[in-house]
């Protein structure tokens, strides 16, 4: 069984840089396995303004 995360990120814009690598590379440090993206929040032209990184790892059994 597996658990779930799901970190808001943007892939960056004229005034900011992407930070989705950074983030992979802090939730994998943690444990983390990097699954998908998911584009959120199209505009009118059809881009998405900001994305879900999905991310899972398996359930600890206590």
């Amino acid at each position: 069984m597996y658990e779930y995360i799901f970190v808001e990120t943007s892939l960056g814009g004229v005034w900011s840089r992407p930070q989705h690598q950074e983030t992979i590379q802090e939730y994998a440090a943690e444990g983390w396995r990097f699954v998908q993206v998911v584009p959120l929040n199209y505009d009118g032209h059809g881009k998405p303004g900001s994305f879900e990184i999905v991310f899972e790892r398996p359930v600890k059994k206590e």
